[in-house]
């Protein structure tokens, strides 16, 4: 369905399309307001004919996935799951955080829930197994053990101190870990225990007793889905307004945690179509990538399982099914990540109640008609003076909108003027606002005091935006949180809030979300500026002469100390390059 600039609204498939068609063209009064608002924009309907059922599956989730259409629900998280990676093709492998293409040497484990769930599992390895997990170059040259084998993370195989055969049958116990075979991998380990033992080898021992006692710490903990099955569990819920789909992840009949995805654009549908949406968006266009498991479990019987599951099949090259289990542990782990999407729900729900309620504070406080729908926050990072960085960040009542954050990179203003650089970033940032006739917002707000809030007002005035309500907010004595002052526009002398005041916490929560934005921009930024080196600068020097340049000398500090004559010898370097490179070396910072 296409609106009349052509833009696609709704992408949907059919087994009968009159009968689909047909359930959108009937009287208003009997469409959902969300399908009654869709109606009133479309001004034309494209059909396309397939083969089969599943091609018409995958061509849905194609179009939806290349024009994000507005009446569709769409799953906003597209980041890639991580994994553990063991190197098992070198003689000492390492274990390490895996993300993005499985395209390397050795064996990949997952995928994880989360990073911080994979981190978790790569430091309960190191303490169990003390397998190394730095980087190949700190590896090859080290003349000693590093701190990790100090605290018994490591067997530092870099210097010797461990044989291969050892640190091999400790690489072992990791993936028998990871394919979860731990009953087994202990029963190995008591048999090794009571055969040191018996040696008298009391050290090597308690080794592997307090081993055995750590892995029956991890099992006791574990929840297991019947042998070594590897199985995706997936819940929907939806509450006043609120959609989340819950992802729990079983590997090996190991729990890899669970995953929270909000999909846009669900606050009217039902739980089953929230499901059906996510099902075919995430598994059509990402589990390629991640690893299709045998079983996905589902809270709702949606209609497409059984045409899913075909696709599915075909795409990874074996049996998938899709089942939505009533009885037994299946069961059991449907009500689990069930209850985990309920929660997410109620926490969001409540998060939004807070947030919502500290902007009413807020109106009340600025004596404004209306709840503020929009405000917007700037800030300036610099260090010194080095690559400022202006940010702007936008708040509504629901949350903070990061899609609609902006940073300007600030460069035609004398270092360390913070006046003009806020002058600037207002001034570039409602230029555009007004140039594409972009939302104004109820309330604009600084991050500094009456000099900052002066200039806002300023650039606002020569914009004809000086209705727009402005604030600055100064940091207290010592810098002390709840010590602030709010300099409002029009007013002459500064407020204070208590420090348990919702409005004051709203303000501080948006001005603190705008630091760590700047912090950021400005950090990214000083750091390519660092990374770059003079002569790449220096007009006429390409990447062949920086590269002979830089042979001749040896590196670039003996460059940056030859003298024009000498720079003039080099192939390529005429004396007035020789003079440029020299002054460049001498002005540049």
């Amino acid at each position: 369905m296409l609106d009349g600039e052509r833009r696609v609204l709704y992408v949907g498939k059919a087994r009968s399309l009159s009968k689909r068609v047909a359930s959108y063209f009937r009287s208003a009064a009997q469409l959902e307001p969300k399908t009654r608002v869709l109606m009133s924009q479309v001004a034309s309907v494209e059909i396309t004919a397939t083969h089969t059922e599943g091609e018409a599956l995958l061509l849905e989730n194609s179009l939806i996935k290349e024009h994000q259409p507005r009446y569709n629900i769409l799953l906003r998280d597209d980041k890639s799951f991580p994994y553990i990676h063991i190197s098992t093709e070198q003689s000492f492998p390492r274990l390490a955080f895996h993300r993005g293409a499985r395209n390397r040497a050795g064996r990949f484990f997952g995928p994880f829930a989360s990073a911080g769930a994979t981190r978790d599992t790569l430091n309960l390895l190191q303490k169990l197994f003390q397998v190394r997990q730095c980087e190949d170059t700190f590896y090859r040259n080290r003349s000693r053990p590093c701190l990790q084998y100090q605290i018994k993370r490591c067997t530092a195989p870099c210097v010797g101190l461990v044989d291969a055969e050892r640190y091999q049958e400790d690489v072992r116990h990791v993936i028998m870990f990871l394919e979860g075979k731990s009953e087994e991998m202990i029963e190995e380990l008591v048999g090794r225990m009571e055969a040191a033992s018996g040696r008298l080898e009391f050290e090597l021992a308690s080794r592997y007793r307090d081993q055995i006692a750590s892995l029956r710490r991890v099992q006791a903990r574990q929840h297991v889905i019947g042998a070594r099955g590897d199985a995706d569990v997936v819940a929907s819920c939806v509450r006043d307004g609120v959609a989340v789909v819950q992802l729990t992840l079983i590997r090996n009949g190991q729990s890899l945690g669970s995953r929270t995805l909000l999909p846009r654009q669900a606050a009217n549908a039902s739980e089953r179509e929230v499901l059906d949406a996510f099902l075919s968006q995430y598994y059509l266009s990402r589990a390629g990538r991640q690893g299709i498991p045998p079983q996905i479990l589902v809270s709702e019987p949606v209609d497409s399982l059984d045409l899913l599951a075909g696709a599915l099949s075909e795409r990874a090259g074996r049996r998938v099914s899709l089942r939505h289990p009533l009885r037994g542990e299946r069961a059991r782990w449907i009500e689990m990540t069930r209850q985990n999407a309920e929660l997410a729900v109620a926490q969001r729900l409540a998060e939004e109640a807070s947030l919502r309620g500290r902007f009413e504070a807020l109106q009340d406080f600025l004596e404004f008609d209306e709840v503020p729908g929009r405000i917007e926050c700037f800030d300036i990072s610099h260090t010194a003076g080095e690559a400022a960085v202006a940010s702007c960040v936008v708040f509504a009542p629901t949350g903070a909108l990061k899609a609609e954050y902006r940073r300007f990179n600030i460069s035609d203003v004398e270092p360390g003027d913070d006046y003009a650089a806020l002058k600037d970033a207002v001034r570039r940032r409602y230029t555009r606002v007004q140039r594409e006739e972009g939302r104004v917002p109820d309330l604009i707000m600084i991050d500094g005091g009456r000099g900052q809030l002066a200039v806002a007002q300023e650039v606002l005035e020569e914009l004809q935006l000086d209705e727009v309500p402005i604030l600055a907010v100064a940091k207290g004595s010592a810098r002390k949180a709840g010590l602030e002052s709010i300099h409002l526009g029009g007013r002459g002398r500064p407020l204070a809030l208590p420090d348990s005041s919702p409005e004051l916490h709203l303000i501080q929560q948006i001005r603190d979300e705008a630091h760590r934005f700047a912090i950021a921009g400005h950090r990214a930024r000083r750091g390519r500026k660092r990374n770059t080196s003079v002569l790449e600068q220096i007009s006429g020097i390409g990447a062949k002469r920086r590269q002979r340049l830089l042979s001749e000398f040896g590196g670039l500090r003996a460059l940056s100390r030859a003298g024009v004559e000498d720079l003039a010898r080099v192939n390529g370097i005429s004396r007035t390059l020789a003079r440029a490179i020299y002054d460049a070396f001498r002005d540049g910072p």
